[in-house]
C-alpha cells in the first residue's frame, strides 16, 4: 500500500434471497370480503336455524308423515333397545335427542314391559306416557279358553295370543303365593297346583301383561263363578272343593256333552259302593291320558303300563287332583250327579255315551259294537 493514500470501504453489494417472497397481508382471505362473511354467517345460521326447526319437529310431532307401528317391550329389554324400535319403526328420527329428553321427563323409569301401538302424531311426551303402565295405546287380545284345557295347553294359548310366556307362567303358578283360600293347602313349586282353576272363559288382556295378573284374572273368575253357597254344599257332601273340581275335570274331559250327570253318578257309584268287578278303581282312560305327551292317545298296555297315580286302572279312588280346567255346568254336575245305578259307560257307534249297571251288560254291548 502506497504510503498516505486512503482506502475507501464499500459496503458489499446485497443480493435478495432466492427462496423470500413478500407476504401478501389481505389476498386469498375469505373473512376480508366483508360481503362474503356476512354470506357465511347468514348460511351457517340458516343451517343451524333449519337443524334446530327439523329436531323440533321430531320433539313435538310437526310436519311428519302419519304412521303408526307396533312396540313390544319385553321384561329383559333395556331402555337403549327400546329407543331403538322406535327410531327403526320411525316413531322417532334422533335417538340421542330422544334419550337427552328422557333423561328430564323420566321416560325410562315409566316405560313398562307391553304391546303398545303408537304413531307419528305422537310428540315425545306422549310416547314416553304411550309405554307406560296406565296407557290407553296398550295392546289387548281376547282370548277364549276352552272347557276342559289343561293348565299346560292355557299356558300354550296365552303365548301363542302374546299376552305372556309359557316359561314365565309356570314359574309364577309354581312359586307366586295367590291368596286364594282354595290353594292355601296345596304344596308350592309345581305350576300344576292351579291346575283345575284357571275358569274357562273369554278374557281380555293386555299383551305382553305380567304373568301374575294373567293368573290372577282366571283364578278371582273361579272365584266369583263358585260361590260360597256351592262351596258349603260341596263340603256337605262329604267332598273336598278339590275333589269336586277333580270329579268335574274327569266329566268335563269324557262327556260328550249331553251326559255329565250321568258320567257323574258311574265316578259317585264306584266311589261310595265299590263292586268286586270295580274294586273301587274308576277306569278313566282320561286321567291316563293325562300324563302321556300331548298327542299320544290311550291304549290298551297303557292301562297297566303307566306307573303313575294318575292311571285309575292301577289306582283306587280319585286321581291326586284335577287333569283340566273344567267350566260351570261340569262342576255343579259333579256336585249333583244323577240317581242311577251305573258303574260303567261306553261310547256307541252313534258318537253318544251308553250307560250300564252291570259289567255283563256292558261287555255285551262292546261285543255288539266291534
Amino acid at each position: 500500500m502506497e504510503q498516505g493514500k486512503r482506502v475507501q470501504w464499500q459496503q458489499p453489494e446485497q443480493t435478495p434471497h432466492p427462496n423470500r417472497r413478500r407476504r401478501q397481508r389481505n389476498g386469498g382471505n375469505l373473512f376480508s370480503n366483508p360481503w362474503a362473511y356476512l354470506l357465511f354467517i347468514f348460511g351457517v345460521s340458516a343451517i343451524l336455524a333449519a337443524l334446530s326447526w327439523t329436531a323440533a319437529n321430531d320433539v313435538l310431532a310437526l310436519n311428519k308423515i302419519e304412521h303408526s307401528a307396533v312396540i313390544s317391550v319385553g321384561e329383559k329389554d333395556n331402555y337403549s333397545s327400546v329407543v331403538s324400535q322406535l327410531k327403526q319403526n320411525d316413531i322417532i328420527k334422533y335417538k340421542p335427542l330422544f334419550r337427552l329428553f328422557s333423561m328430564f321427563a323420566g321416560g325410562k323409569d315409566k316405560v313398562t314391559p307391553g304391546t303398545y301401538v303408537l304413531n307419528t302424531d305422537m310428540d315425545y311426551h306422549a310416547i314416553i306416557n304411550g309405554l307406560s303402565a296406565n296407557s290407553d295405546r296398550r295392546m289387548t287380545t281376547s282370548v277364549t279358553i276352552p272347557e276342559g284345557f289343561t293348565t299346560d295347553q292355557v299356558f300354550k294359548l296365552l303365548e301363542e295370543k302374546g299376552v305372556s310366556t309359557v316359561q314365565k307362567l309356570q314359574e309364577t303358578a309354581a312359586t307366586h303365593n295367590y291368596a286364594f283360600s282354595f290353594l292355601q293347602d296345596i304344596p308350592m313349586n309345581d305350576y300344576h297346583r292351579v291346575e283345575g282353576y284357571l275358569f274357562p272363559d273369554t278374557y281380555e288382556f293386555y299383551m305382553g301383561e305380567d304373568a301374575r295378573y294373567v293368573l290372577n284374572k282366571m283364578l278371582a273368575n273361579f272365584d266369583e263363578k263358585v260361590t260360597e253357597t256351592m262351596r258349603q254344599n260341596m263340603k256337605s257332601s262329604g267332598y273336598s272343593i278339590r275333589d269336586i273340581l277333580t270329579i268335574a275335570s274327569m266329566i268335563e274331559k269324557e262327556t260328550d256333552g249331553t251326559d255329565r250327570e250321568n258320567i257323574s253318578s258311574v265316578i259317585r257309584n264306584r266311589l261310595k259302593k265299590p263292586t268286586s268287578e270295580t274294586a273301587g278303581k274308576l277306569n278313566i282312560d282320561a286321567t291316563i291320558q293325562y300324563v302321556l305327551p300331548e298327542g299320544q292317545k290311550v291304549t290298551q298296555a297303557d292301562y297297566t303300563g303307566v306307573n303313575s297315580p294318575y292311571n285309575t286302572y292301577l289306582h283306587k279312588g280319585l286321581p291326586p287332583g284335577p287333569i283340566a280346567n273344567p267350566g260351570i255346568e261340569s262342576i255343579i254336575a259333579a256336585m249333583n250327579p244323577a240317581k242311577t245305578s251305573y258303574y260303567y259307560y261306553s261310547l256307541g257307534k252313534d258318537g253318544k255315551h251308553h250307560f250300564f249297571n252291570t259289567f255283563a251288560e256292558h261287555n255285551a254291548f262292546l261285543g255288539a259294537n266291534q
